[in-house]
């Protein structure tokens, strides 16, 4: 990861145009699943606001790269009939991505698709619930995991003035199931990919 952040940088020395820009928006899950002969939970993570900073450099008319950060205010949660229980968090995604537009730099409407890869920190910040709702089943508990994070999207971009860019996009970051954070009792089944489907709206600054 290093070293392509180390590559994008090194490039962007050379770039043609450089770009600053904050977003905020809302983020959404599709959760995991954990299995036991007691019964299944819904195990994933709450929808909740999110907000980033993106850093982009743009090496042709038509692509360009950008490092992002997005925060998530999302809690970790257990789901079944008649029981629902998180525990205080969020997580923080940082990505390396490219960029392919449709029109070139000076069009005023630009569409974009955009793919990448990084790491995603699901956090803990608060205490584990007391008693554990469904122990038998799964726990909650106040372990940060670190995890490879896979981003794909797109959006569109709109040039409000010649150094002012305002933004829409549509990303979803896929992780495995964070396993030692929502531990599985033993002998059961955690399955499922996590998706964080995130719809943003920023302004970017140009230079």
């Amino acid at each position: 990861m290093r070293y392509l952040i180390g590559i994008l940088f090194s490039v962007a020395v050379f770039g043609q145009q450089h770009e600053i820009g904050a977003d905020i928006g809302y983020g959404f899950y599709r959760n995991g699943t954990i299995y036991s002969s007691a019964g299944s939970v819904q195990a994933g993570i709450r929808n909740r606001f999110a907000a980033g900073i993106d850093l982009g450099f743009e090496f042709s008319n038509y692509v360009s790269g950008q490092l992002s950060y997005l925060f998530h205010d999302g809690h970790p949660v257990l789901q079944a009939a008649g029981i629902k229980s998180d525990i205080q968090g969020q997580s923080h995604a940082l990505t390396l991505e490219l960029l392919v537009h449709f029109e070139p730099r000076d069009h005023r409407f630009r569409p974009f698709v955009a793919g990448g890869t990084g790491a995603k920190d699901y956090v803990i910040a608060g205490p584990e619930p007391v008693p554990q709702p469904i122990p038998q089943i799964a726990s909650l508990t106040t372990n940060d995991v670190w995890k490879v994070v896979f981003s794909a999207g797109g959006g569109l971009t709109f040039l409000l003035h010649p150094h002012v860019l305002l933004r829409t996009e549509f990303r979803d970051y896929l992780t495995t199931f964070p396993r030692q954070q929502i531990v599985p009792a033993p002998n059961n089944t955690a399955r499922g990919i996590f998706e964080q489907f995130t719809l943003l709206f920023g302004v970017s600054y140009t230079f």
